[in-house]
């Protein structure tokens, strides 16, 4: 049985938490589409091990922001806040675009005790604590082996998925994410402020906001609002905001023809040098360069389908 859920962009501060039932099944699979009202910002306190199918987007994982494209791998841990926000630019519901499975510390510790040859996958499942990116795992392998799991039920789903896990083990360009194992899940007032000031920038990019009027927003001195806002993000406000403007404008290069410097002001920078100079930073290539390598990698994809 597949199993369908999903998860949207609330506080990064404040994420909803997921309780799953492992009552009799140790790992379970879902996958889901895009939009959906059962979309949410969450954490659990299971692993996930999460592919993109289609679409591309924000990737928030902890403190981490960055993109993700059809193919993007990850491994989340225990009580790690997570989401993946596909751009703007997408104007037709996909029908799956996520596919995932989610398992639980203890019983993989279990199986590590009785075999101690799992020992490399344990080091792995700590990595995992601050989030993994499986970056260049050929995403038809990638798919492959979500697909034997969904299609397999008792041992033998078990055995896929451990088969799983033991190639991505060997695989060598783990990337990881966020610059803290553990964000914060609490109620506190101080998260629960950053974080709506945190939603406020991600919905409302290309307008002009500072940080004088964020921290009014949050209810801080400007000092305190920076400290904290550092502390929740792993970004100073400004690197913040241009990091979400900066991805908006990913989304636009690859999905349009509109001209760099539309795109520019679009995404609320108000020079196109300064546009150029955050974006090669940010993304280690020039506006024009990205739109003509997302472009291409985007056709060779599409020519492995």
């Amino acid at each position: 049985m597949v199993e369908m859920c999903c998860g949207e962009l609330m506080s990064i501060m404040d994420p909803k938490i997921e309780l799953v039932d492992r009552n009799t099944r140790s790992i379970r699979y879902l996958q889901h589409g895009w939009p959906s009202e059962l979309c949410r910002w969450h954490a659990h306190e299971e692993y996930e091990l999460h592919l993109i199918v289609e679409t591309r987007g924000k990737a928030f994982v902890g403190n981490h922001m960055g993109t993700f494209e059809p193919g993007s791998l990850y491994l989340t841990g225990p009580n790690l806040p997570h989401n993946w926000i596909t751009d703007d630019v997408t104007n037709k519901p996909i029908e799956t675009r996520d596919m995932l499975v989610q398992f639980s510390q203890e019983s993989f510790e279990k199986l590590a005790e009785g075999f101690p040859e799992f020992g490399g996958v344990r080091r792995m499942l700590e990595l995992a604590e601050s989030g993994i990116l499986f970056e260049g795992f050929n995403a038809t392998f990638a798919r492959g082996h979500m697909e034997s799991i969904r299609d397999n039920e008792g041992p033998e789903r078990i055995l896929a998925f451990i088969r799983f896990l033991v190639r991505l083990n060997e695989h060598a360009e783990k990337v990881t994410l966020s610059e803290t194992k553990l964000v914060s899940i609490g109620e506190s007032s101080k998260h629960s402020r950053i974080g709506e000031v945190i939603d406020h920038i991600v919905e409302n990019y290309a307008n002009e906001i500072s940080a004088a009027q964020a921290a009014e927003m949050a209810g801080m001195s400007l000092s305190a609002f920076s400290r904290h806002f550092s502390h929740a993000t792993g970004h100073n406000f400004i690197e913040f905001v241009n990091r979400v403007r900066v991805g908006q404008a990913c989304g636009l290069l690859y999905s349009s023809d509109e001209q760099v410097t539309s795109i520019c002001y679009t995404v609320g920078f108000k020079n196109v040098a300064n546009f150029n100079r955050h974006f090669l930073k940010i993304k280690g290539m020039t506006p024009t360069n990205y739109r003509e390598t997302a472009r291409k990698d985007l056709l060779n994809k599409l020519d492995t389908v």
